[in-house]
This record gives C-alpha cells, sequence and structure tokens, in this order.
C-alpha cells in the first residue's frame, strides 16, 4: 500500500519588535517532530533586537523595506515560500513538538480545499492568572465548533499554497486586527470550507496582567464590534464572541441598572432579577466554567468565573461603544 507523501510545509511568522519572543517561537519550531517543512519569518521593521535573534536560526528571513502590517507580512512570507502548504502562526506562539505533524495529518485527511486551524493549549507558557484565563477561554471558545467554524485564527492556520494564492491572501487595507476573520469570511463565501482541529495547538505567550488583559479585551471589542456591524453579524456566534459570551456582558451591564435602579428607588425587589440573570448566565456558559474547574480546580475557576462575569464584561462594554463611535462618528476613542 503506498502511504501518502508528507506535504512540504511553509511555516510563516510575522515579526514586529518581537525580541521578547521570537527566540522561543524559533526554538520550538525547530524542535518539531515534523522534518518536511521551512521556516520563514517576515520582519515589519522592528525597532528592538528581534532580527539579531532570528538571524541566529536555519530560517529565511525577509525585512520589510517599510512598516505594512501583520496581513502584509503574511502575504510576503507566503510570496516568498517553496511549500506547497503554508501554516501561520504568531512570534509569540510555540508550537508543540507534534504540532506540525498533527497539521500535516489534518490537511492530508481533509484535503486542499479546507482552511484548517488550530488552537491555544488550554495553559500558556507563563502561568499567570490573567494568562492562564485568558488561554483555557479562547481554546474553549475556539473548540467548540469543529465541523464549520465560523472563523479559524492566524495564531494557527493551515491553508492549501495555490488556495491562499488564488484568494490574494490576507487584505492588507484592512484593520489591525481580525484580518485572519475577514480573510475566511471571504473565502467561505468563494465556496472553501473550515475546519477546527483540536489537536493542532500552539502554546501562546500572554504575560498578561490585570491591565493588559482589560485593555486586551477593549481593544479586541472595539474593532470586533465596528466590523460587525459592517458585516451585519453583531449578534451571530463567532469564536470569541460566542452568543453566550455576549449574553454574559448583556447580563452584567443589566444587572448593573436593576442595582442603580434598586437604589434610586430604595426597594431590594430589584435584587431578586439580578440573581436570576447572574443563574441564567451561569449556565449558559456552564461549558466553560467546568474548563475552568477541569484544568486548574476551584481554587482558579472562582475567581475566573467571577472575573469573566464580573470585570471583564466591562473592558468589552468600553470596546463596544468606542467602535460604535468610531464607526459612526468617525470619533477616534
Amino acid at each position: 500500500m503506498n502511504l501518502p507523501v508528507a506535504p512540504f510545509i511553509s511555516v510563516i511568522i510575522p515579526n514586529h519588535n518581537g525580541e521578547k519572543t521570537i527566540g522561543r517561537c524559533l526554538d520550538a519550531a525547530f524542535a518539531s517532530q515534523y522534518s518536511n517543512f521551512e521556516v520563514i519569518v517576515v520582519d515589519d521593521c522592528s525597532t528592538d533586537s528581534s532580527t539579531t535573534v532570528i538571524e541566529k536560526y536555519p530560517c529565511r528571513l525577509i525585512r520589510l523595506s517599510a512598516h505594512g502590517g501583520a496581513s502584509k507580512a503574511r502575504n510576503t512570507g507566503a510570496q516568498n515560500s517553496t511549500g506547497e502548504v503554508l501554516f501561520f502562526i504568531d512570534n509569540d506562539c510555540l508550537l508543540q513538538s507534534d504540532t506540525i505533524t498533527k497539521a500535516a495529518g489534518a490537511y492530508q485527511e481533509e484535503g486542499p480545499g479546507f482552511i484548517i486551524g488550530g488552537t491555544y493549549t488550554q495553559l500558556p507558557y507563563d502561568q499567570k492568572f490573567f494568562s492562564i484565563f485568558q488561554s483555557i477561554y479562547i481554546h474553549y471558545s475556539e473548540t467548540k465548533n469543529t465541523r464549520n467554524p465560523d472563523y479559524v485564527a492566524t495564531h494557527a492556520m493551515l491553508i492549501a499554497k495555490d488556495l491562499f494564492q488564488n484568494s490574494k491572501g490576507f487584505n492588507e487595507q484592512f484593520m489591525p486586527i481580525l484580518e485572519d476573520v475577514e480573510f475566511c469570511h471571504r473565502l467561505k463565501k468563494a465556496g472553501a470550507k473550515l475546519r477546527m482541529v483540536p489537536e493542532i495547538q500552539v502554546q501562546h505567550i500572554f504575560n498578561f496582567t490585570l491591565a493588559r488583559s482589560m485593555r486586551n479585551g477593549i481593544r479586541k471589542s472595539k474593532y470586533w464590534s465596528i466590523y460587525s456591524i459592517k458585516n451585519r453579524d453583531l449578534l451571530s456566534d463567532s469564536g470569541t464572541a460566542s452568543q453566550e459570551f455576549k449574553f454574559n456582558v448583556l447580563s452584567c451591564f443589566m444587572s448593573l441598572l436593576l442595582i442603580l435602579a434598586g437604589v434610586l428607588l430604595k426597594n431590594w425587589i430589584f435584587v431578586l432579577p439580578i440573581l436570576l440573570l447572574f443563574g441564567c448566565n451561569l449556565f449558559l456558559n456552564r461549558h466553560l466554567v467546568r474548563a475552568f474547574f477541569a484544568v486548574r480546580g476551584p481554587y482558579f475557576a472562582i475567581p475566573a468565573v467571577l472575573y469573566y462575569t464580573l470585570l471583564y464584561p466591562f473592558a468589552v462594554g468600553i470596546g463596544v461603544c468606542s467602535g460604535f463611535f468610531s464607526k459612526y462618528f468617525g470619533l477616534r476613542p
């Protein structure tokens, strides 16, 4: 019996001022069990010592002459690749020793008409509370729908080079983030299919503090709301912007309004609908809550649930309002 030939894979990594993580990223890439691959790093006009670090590794380094953003860097890497398959990751993501092997297997199983996605490991590289929260949350959100996900993210995206070239690549005039969402939506409309393979995993370096976690929530929610309003899918179930997450945010702000009403009217009957909202929210998000408990136990899960339900929604709310005003009034938040 003839065994399928292992595809030659081009691992493409955009880099901009990633001196703190790019070395670990490349160490992990070259520790892969898979042998039939190349690594292309496209430096997007870094002003730190990134390129000095990159030059120590047996990868191809391409330097952009002007800062063009992640989409430009990824497109440039694809144009200069020699693999039949492109595997996009980020410069703060660590391939596991079997990640490329599993990606190659998924490509051989699904075929070149599919865009194949991977996800984060449940535990990040840095074992900080807010980093662990983010990694579990993204892993859970991205792996809920494996057969027909709304999009797959560029922290672990596998695609046939021919399909990528025919699509004209990532939109270099798009927003500074969410280019992978726009890319996947565009290709799905053209007939491409998406698959999420949870076994394809990269370990992310977050280094999140409370402030960084909140800023991340604000930034992503801002651009997501701008895109969703334009795309007319603000209420759709889409990865980390899931319907249960949107209910979580709505529940938090409705509870705040009920508390204010109770204080102003001096009537604590308003506490009852707050408890009902909280109970419904926990029920709708029960699988995420279960993931928090399963990965790190109750001493992590309880504060993680409280952060998710009582504090993180404010970052999202600020981001959504910022995106709304930016979209409709052209204001800089």
